[in-house]
């Protein structure tokens, strides 16, 4: 089968980044002078862009100025989120499926942290602050969502903190759906909090099984309350 010409321009673009003729920060060239190398229609070039805009290798600011023009970037989590939340919306994965490889990445990356300093620690207890301040589960759910990437990423691991990112995004607007709804929101938030601070605890003794163990039961018992997955038995 006969590539589609803006197929020719992507493995082009991806052959020079391999070889890094390009690198992250440069600019492509024009559409014309890509098109005429090339041999295809500057509609082909635009097509390129827009597709590795959508995978998040190129970044496309229109104009003429400095900042205008295709320029190399590196986002996995762009792809990876997009991708994640049509193929939950669906039904092709389940938020279940979404919620029990959120379980696996973060268990492990808990089981990798060595026992860590205050000043490590110190951003996530500041979100463990700003939860305790509001009231409101959507802004709740937004922190909560910051202090688990934090989390993880002390792992050190950038594709678990990409797949972790697009997984929580993925079922976002289920969970922001499901939490104002939630019969007794306080009582709920009151022991989320209490079940964080448990966890920062575990991080801070270096004791990465309990840390594991806690986490898989604080997001297991919060998704069932939202109704994502089925209670058990």
């Amino acid at each position: 089968m006969t590539a589609q010409a803006y197929e020719t321009v992507i493995e082009e673009i991806e052959s020079m980044i391999r070889s890094k003729r390009l690198k992250l920060g440069d600019r492509l060239e024009g559409e014309r002078v890509l098109a005429d190398r090339l041999g295809v229609s500057r509609t082909s070039v635009r097509e390129a862009i827009r597709v590795l805009s959508t995978l998040g290798i190129i970044r496309s600011a229109p104009g003429s100025g400095p900042s205008a023009g295709a320029q190399v970037i590196a986002d996995p989590e762009v792809a990876l989120s997009a991708s994640l939340r049509l193929h939950v919306a669906v039904d092709s994965l389940s938020v279940g499926d979404v919620i029990d490889a959120r379980v696996m990445l973060e268990s492990w990356a808990y089981r990798q942290l060595e026992r860590l300093p205050d000043d490590v620690l110190a951003p996530a207890r500041e979100l463990l602050d700003a939860m305790d301040a509001t009231d409101d589960p959507v802004e709740f759910h937004h922190i909560d969502t910051q202090f688990h990437l934090e989390l993880v990423r002390l792992a050190g691991n950038p594709l678990v903190n990409a797949i972790m990112s697009s997984l929580r995004a993925s079922i976002e607007s289920y969970v922001l759906d499901a939490a104002p709804q939630l019969e007794d929101w306080q009582a709920i938030a009151a022991r989320l909090r209490a079940e964080h601070r448990a966890i920062v605890a575990a991080i801070g003794e270096g004791d990465g099984d309990r840390t594991a163990s806690l986490a898989e039961g604080h997001i297991l018992a919060f998704a069932r309350d939202a109704g994502l997955i089925a209670q058990p038995g």
